[in-house]
């Protein structure tokens, strides 16, 4: 414990931002590191509260206290060794995840918790800049080889315990560029693409072999596959978009969130590909939750002129409901980056028909109506450009699922074992694949997780981390 009376004494302070006007015309990251000695008194509210909560709210049981403490007596190298111990990628979480640790943090009973990531993301990238991180590769190999299909965070994670553990990993994406999510779903003033590309390098110096426009099960055979490595590990994601079967679906401008963020992530890669540009149009998101506010601050950054976000459900309180208690996660309402930025929020707003604009038949969408849920009265937006943020269903039926005979739960995700295994031997399911649409951090315990499963498969046993959630 830091400092016995932190929490007493000091106030949560958040990361500062770039200011609004300036980022908004750019694609470079939003957050500003705290200054060295605003984060220690941050790292000091720790409490060393015994129980720490923090560690039953992060999937990864991140060591959240230990590395707090060890920032604020200025040991940085032993506090990456513990954010290491249980975390392959704290630079991704550190910026992309929403923390559930801080709403499960002792301290958030009646305060507000401990600033976590921004200890997390000052940890690493303090290692990197300080030359303390460097490639590791195993130190014998086992002979055995393992495929990775999807390069997202689960493959990702999955294919480095796998390696550490002395396996040949071939990680296989049907994408031009490595990253599956983390490149193409998040946008860059989330996530710079040069954290990304330098974790990769790493990995390559390790000995992972990346192979990308691999699309198993559609241009590379999945039997093939079974047959030419000693297990697989399915990490493709969940990547079938949710749709909205309402009247005038069909008009030109309708479009699902992933679509657009692709496309102008591309462009962002340097890629010559047209755009879904909001210059200048009314833009309307379907959906309230963090993949819609990707696109609220994607539209403000190509000039839309305007953009609502609706969202089905009422709106959350501003504090816990006392149905919604500590440590549970804390459903209330949150203000992203994005939101900052501008822009309207609409909740308890049903779609109910697009329509094209009164005696124009260019068969593009113009108008949204809809309905209220709490009062029922009809209201219609303006809608040059409509993106469908509604979650994901669950991976793609054809291709590597179809081609290995892969058998599916009832709610559309990969059937496994308590060992991570499908009902073909061999082949392993991680992240949102066979867990349905959920959080990175989710993504990289599962793929920990999974990989301590295929090695016991490949070796009778394992050495790798057991899983903690």
């Amino acid at each position: 414990m830091g400092k016995v009376t932190g929490f007493l004494e000091i106030q949560r302070q958040k990361a500062p931002s770039r200011p609004i006007a300036e980022r908004v015309r750019d694609w470079r990251e939003v957050p500003l590191p705290h200054e060295p000695s605003a984060l220690k008194d941050q790292t000091a509210r720790c409490m060393d509260c015994g129980i720490p909560f923090c560690h039953h709210g992060c999937p990864l049981g991140n060591l959240i206290p230990d590395w707090n403490d060890l920032v604020y007596r200025d040991r940085w190298r032993a506090a990456i060794d513990r954010l290491h111990a249980t975390n392959n990628f704290p630079e991704f979480t550190g910026r992309l995840c929403p923390a559930p640790c801080e709403g499960s943090c002792v301290l958030g009973i009646n305060d507000a918790p401990v600033t976590i990531k921004s200890a997390e993301v000052a940890i690493i990238e303090r290692a990197f800049a300080e030359g303390w991180i460097g490639a590791q590769p195993p130190a014998s190999r086992t002979g055995k080889r393992v495929a990775v299909v999807g390069s997202g965070p689960a493959g990702l994670a999955a294919g480095d315990q796998l390696n550490r553990a002395g396996h040949h990993v071939t990680v296989f994406e049907r994408a031009d560029r490595i990253g599956g999510l983390l490149r193409y779903g998040i946008p860059a003033f989330k996530l710079e693409k040069r954290w990304l590309e330098r974790r990769l390098a790493l990995m390559r110096e390790e000995g992972i072999v990346f192979q990308t426009g691999c699309h198993i099960g559609v241009n590379r055979d999945a039997r093939a596959l079974k047959r030419d490595f000693d297990a697989i590990v399915l990490a493709g994601g969940s990547t079938v978009p949710r749709d909205l079967r309402v009247p005038g679906r069909e008009l030109a401008g309708i479009h699902f969130a992933m679509d657009y963020l692709t496309a102008q992530n591309r462009a962002c890669e340097g890629d010559e590909v047209e755009t879904i540009s909001a210059r200048d149009r009314h833009v309307i998101i379907i959906g309230g939750g963090d993949t819609g506010a990707d696109c609220l601050g994607t539209a403000h950054r190509q000039g839309a002129r305007s953009v609502r976000q609706l969202e089905l459900l009422p709106r959350p309180p501003d504090t816990r409901a006392p149905q919604n208690p500590w440590p549970t996660w804390p459903n209330i309402f949150r203000v992203s980056p994005a939101h900052e930025e501008g822009g309207e929020r609409h909740y308890a707003i049903a779609t109910e028909r697009f329509s094209a604009a009164p005696g124009r038949n260019d068969g593009r969408v113009a108008l949204l109506h809809a309905v209220t849920l709490d009062t029922k009265e009809s209201i219609e937006f303006d809608a040059d450009l409509v993106l469908l943020a509604m979650g994901f269903l669950g991976p793609e039926p054809n291709g590597v699922v179809d081609g290995l005979g892969i058998e599916l739960t009832a709610r559309g995700t990969v059937a496994r074992n308590r060992d991570w295994m499908t009902n073909v031997p061999g082949v392993f399911a991680a992240g949102d694949m066979q867990r349905g649409q959920s959080l990175i951090v989710w993504a990289i315990a599962d793929g920990r997780s999974c990989a301590r499963g295929v090695d016991a498969y490949l070796m009778g046993s394992s050495s790798l981390p057991a899983p903690v959630a």
